[in-house]
């Protein structure tokens, strides 16, 4: 994952410095605090597993970076169907594989295109092994990358 994480932040190094920065199905929260670690303005932690968030909370202490960063314990796809979002410039997804959780996060910020900034992008990290097709009407492939068994798919919001 290091690989993957160090390739990600090259690609996105010009737009990371004061965004804002949406981390869902965070996990350790290791993406979204090193958007922090590299200038991001501020990230929201998504992630519903009790035990996830506190290890986003501790790693956010000792990075002395929780001032920065909100965390929420709530379901992604619950979440992404709220009214009047807050729209963030760099949107990252990564759910457990397998399971088209990308496939339904991708269809509901596409449905609801307010949570990403205008010209703001999503990353989604998927296995290549799961990538599939997909119709959006706010969102279109601007990049793919792949490392071994890890792809990064990137999609940048359009105005209609």
């Amino acid at each position: 994952m290091d690989r993957v994480k160090e390739a990600l932040f090259n690609i996105l190094r010009e737009r990371v410095p004061d965004c804002i920065f949406l981390d869902l199905f965070a996990g350790t929260g290791s993406v979204g605090i090193e958007a922090l670690s590299r200038g991001a303005q501020f990230t929201r932690f998504v992630e519903k597993a009790l035990p996830a968030i506190r290890t986003i909370e501790d790693n956010l202490k000792v990075t002395n970076l929780a001032g920065n960063a909100e965390v929420l314990r709530q379901d992604v796809l619950e979440y992404l169907k709220q009214e009047s979002p807050e729209a963030f410039e760099i949107v990252y997804v990564a759910p457990p594989q397998y399971k088209t959780l990308w496939l339904e996060t991708l269809t509901l910020l596409d449905k609801n295109p307010d949570h990403v900034a205008v010209d703001g992008f999503v990353v989604v990290q998927i296995d290549p092994q799961e990538k599939q097709e997909v119709n959006l009407q706010h969102f279109a492939v601007v990049d793919e990358r792949r490392y071994g068994n890890t792809l990064l798919w990137f999609f940048e919001r359009r105005e209609l």
